[in-house]
């Protein structure tokens, strides 16, 4: 299989670079003695075959055993079935009880001031007066 790595912004500033260094130091080698010029080509192919190479993908072995094949989501066993939906149903259960606990919590605090009403001094009759509101706003100011 051919797989080509993909070639990033760095990867093509760094061979730009060294485009325009070849090009400098090809034009101060002019000047060089023929041995030296020699031993310099020599050591920049050594370079460049040294260079270091971009990570090649490579598919993973996968181990199967004999008689099963091996798939990503396939037939599922009871017991996952059963593992994936049980918090669900605890996640419901929980959402539940909640809601009942709230509900009983104010139910219990209606009863108490429908208590409240009953065995208080004034007759129920009185809190629909329109007075009652100016009493009760008259009486917090005064604490």
């Amino acid at each position: 299989m051919n797989t080509k790595v993909p070639t990033s912004i760095n990867t093509i500033a760094e061979d730009q670079f060294g485009q325009r260094l070849v090009a400098r130091l090809s034009a101060g080698n002019r000047e060089l003695p023929h041995d030296i010029s020699e031993r310099l080509r020599v050591a920049r192919a050594q370079a460049v075959a040294a260079r270091k190479q971009p990570p090649q993908l490579r598919t993973a072995p996968v181990v199967v055993q004999s008689g099963h094949t091996l798939t990503m989501g396939g037939s599922w066993s009871w017991w996952t079935r059963i593992g994936s939906v049980v918090p669900l149903i605890a996640l419901v259960a929980g959402l539940i009880t909640i809601s009942m606990m709230q509900d009983d919590d104010r139910a219990s605090e209606l009863a108490e001031v429908d208590s409240a009403l009953l065995t208080g001094d004034l007759p129920p009759a009185a809190y629909t007066d329109p007075g009652f509101a100016q009493f009760l706003k008259a009486d917090n100011a005064s604490d």
